[in-house]
């Protein structure tokens, strides 16, 4: 047996090993290539759409207002006496001219008495000084009184009659201060407590305030808007406290009670006052409204929800779709091929869970509402069907905005998404 190999021998058995080392490199390869895992084809991404809507918007401000009565009278004694009666029931109804207070009467009665009597003497006295003056005149005529004679009788005469008329004005005021001890109420409406009580000596020396009255059968809201307020109104062509007939709608008022129950009538706005206050920068509006059944009462406040626009034909979409950034709002849209689009949008005001959309969007398309927050441009996505109707988050009737949210760049810190 021979122990050393030719070099010829060497060479060949070298080339053997490398060739039988690279066949079972290539089956192992071809093993491994044949036995392993498959890699699973990346999943399209699931999302809920929803389209686009065009709807008639209603934009509302909110408000503290506070309720005062259509009409507040003070009932005072414009004479003065000792308060001798009261004819009506506290905190009840009166009417018109209704007899509420008499005040001692026998000092203005016997000073219209003695007015009535001087008139009485006054007119006699007329009636003897034209009875004289009809006297001298023949008298004169015939040269038988003097010129004198003449003159002091129509002076007389005149004097007289000047007289009476100071009388007839005398009487006239006594008895208008006799008519002044009977209070009655100036017009219809519930009354106060009485302020006095009887004997109490009351008018220009005494206590003069007897009662209120209130009428409010229609009742006025006080509340104030700001010079933003007023700037954005302007804007949209509205000027507040003005009816405006080429409008399908007029600036009106819903209130809110205390027991947080809104209240089933509506008041208009029929004031704006024309300067704004330079202490609080906000300027006062009033409005009317009904109180048939007594329920508001004056003095409280409430919670006021103004309309102040309505945007007809508005785009509006879910706000949990659309994303807020430093650089802008946008929201994926989704194509016909299932392919999502960034979109960026300006946004309008909220409207309770959706937004309206000012720009960057038509009505029709179709955007991501859930699950765009694993979305990139241009991706291919798999829509799923949503918990609930998709029409219960877009509002099909006139929706509502509360606080005037109105952001025209669309740009906010925060993030509002899913």
């Amino acid at each position: 047996m021979r122990l050393f190999f030719s070099k010829n021998e060497l060479k060949l058995r070298r080339k053997r090993t490398i060739a039988a080392i690279m066949c079972m490199v290539i089956v192992l390869g071809m093993y491994w290539i044949l036995t392993r895992p498959q890699k699973a084809a990346p999943e399209m991404p699931t999302v809920i759409v929803e389209p686009v809507v065009k709807d008639d918007v209603e934009i509302y401000g909110e408000y503290v207002g506070r309720i005062r009565a259509q009409q507040f009278v003070e009932v005072r004694a414009r004479v003065e006496g000792y308060l001798e009666n009261m004819l009506f029931a506290e905190g009840t109804y009166v009417n018109k001219n209704q007899v509420l207070f008499v005040i001692n009467q026998d000092q203005y009665r016997a000073k219209a008495d003695k007015a009535r009597a001087q008139l009485k003497k006054d007119e006699a006295q007329a009636l003897k000084a034209e009875r004289d003056l009809k006297r001298i005149r023949p008298l004169f005529e015939q040269n038988a009184a003097s010129q004198l004679d003449l003159d002091n009788a129509e002076a007389a005469y005149e004097s007289a009659e000047a007289t009476v008329a100071m009388s007839e004005a005398d009487l006239a005021q006594a008895e208008l201060e006799l008519g002044y001890t009977i209070v009655r109420s100036p017009l219809s409406g519930h009354i106060s407590e009485r302020n006095v009580d009887l004997g109490t000596l009351v008018g220009p020396g005494g206590k003069s305030l007897l009662a209120t009255i209130v009428k409010s059968d229609t009742v006025l809201v006080d509340f104030s808007m700001t010079a933003l307020d007023y700037l954005k109104s302007k804007e949209r062509n509205i000027n507040l406290g003005l009816q405006d007939p080429t409008r399908s709608w007029q600036p009106n008022i819903t209130i809110t009670l205390a027991d947080n129950t809104v209240y089933p009538f509506k008041g208009y706005v029929d004031f704006a006052e024309p300067q704004v206050d330079p202490q609080t920068g906000t300027f006062s509006v009033r409005a009317e409204m009904p109180n048939p059944k007594k329920v508001l009462l004056p003095g409280q406040f409430t919670k006021v929800k103004l309309l102040l626009d309505v945007r007809e034909g508005a785009l509006v979409v879910p706000m949990k779709a659309v994303t807020i950034e430093k650089g802008g709002a946008y929201i994926y849209t989704m194509r016909k091929d299932n392919t999502v689009e960034k979109r960026f949008i300006e946004l309008g005001p909220e409207v309770g869970n959706n937004v309206v959309v000012e720009r960057g969007l038509a009505e029709g398309e179709m955007v991501v509402a859930e699950g765009f927050h694993k979305l990139t441009p241009g991706m291919k996505v798999r829509v799923s069907e949503p918990k609930t109707e998709a029409g219960d988050s877009i509002i099909t009737t006139k929706n509502e905005v509360t606080g005037v949210k109105e952001d025209t760049t669309g740009t906010k810190d925060n993030v509002k998404g899913e």
